[in-house]
């Protein structure tokens, strides 16, 4: 699933793409709303809050609307000019906002639905203190995490509800420049207000590029310190790596860490 970076990304794009333009085509391939058409809408602006999308539109004669996207595993915004091709198959299409100059297509797109703007906190007021977002807050992301302080590190991190943003690369490169077996109960992290402060630090300097790099060399095999290196060693002491799958049943994610740079607590 994307990181946070990636999708505050995909929202400017789609910002830049869309913003401020009448849409002259809208094709919702989902059952739900699949017969909504917003045409003569103007788009606001999209906004990215956490891993969901958020695009604002303003219908004169019906009101003003957010389409709430989620792209999951597998989904995609791409944003063509009016001769490109969509250089994927009419079926993994789920929305498209079409516009004089351009067109947004949402390939095969997680979540999609249709809400009135007044009930945007309804789908992400759950929501944790978006890393990215102008309503980061770190001594609320750090309560939140501590919330339940026996909870495994690994565990706390990935839930959205604590801070928005993280996923499974953030969360393995985050334990393991803090040292913390991501099996490690949260509580006993020393100094969780400094892993908030990294861990927004990393989303921020990663959010103009496309490949995430948390060592400082790009270089293939060597932009991440453990997060991918199954049966490969540790770039700092070369021990080699461990992993295993962290979460509840149906809902766990591979997690890897150095045993030797990560001792369990």
């Amino acid at each position: 699933m994307p990181e946070g970076d990636a999708v505050w990304r995909t929202a400017q794009r789609l910002h830049r793409g869309l913003s401020g333009r009448r849409l002259t085509r809208t094709d919702f391939r989902v059952p739900a709303i699949a017969t909504v058409d917003l045409t003569g809408a103007t788009v606001v602006e999209t906004v990215s809050r956490g891993k969901h999308l958020l695009t604002r539109i303003d219908a004169a004669d019906a009101g003003s609307w957010t389409l709430h996207t989620h792209l999951k595993m597998e989904g995609s915004w791409r944003v063509f000019g009016p001769a490109e091709r969509w250089g994927k198959p009419e079926h993994l299409v789920r929305v498209v906002l079409g516009t004089s100059e351009r067109t947004a297509v949402g390939f095969q797109l997680g979540l999609v639905e249709l809400v009135a703007r007044e009930r945007e906190d309804d789908v992400v007021g759950h929501l944790g203190p978006d890393l990215l977002g102008p309503d980061w807050d770190e001594q609320e992301a750090v309560r939140r995490l501590l919330a339940d302080p026996d909870r495994p590190l690994g565990e706390a991190l990935l839930d959205q509800r604590n801070l928005a943003g993280i996923g499974t690369i953030y969360r393995t490169e985050l334990c393991f420049l803090t040292g913390y077996d991501p099996r490690t109960p949260v509580g006993r992290v020393a100094d969780p207000l400094r892993m908030v402060r990294l861990a927004r630090s990393m989303l921020d300097q990663n959010r103009q590029q496309p490949q995430i790099c948390t060592t400082g060399d790009k270089r293939r095999g060597r932009s991440l310190w453990v997060y991918g290196r199954l049966h490969q060693r540790c770039l700092r002491c070369q021990t080699p790596i461990e992993h295993a799958e962290l979460g509840e049943p149906g809902r766990a994610r591979v997690a890897y860490w150095c045993p030797r740079c990560q001792p369990p607590r």
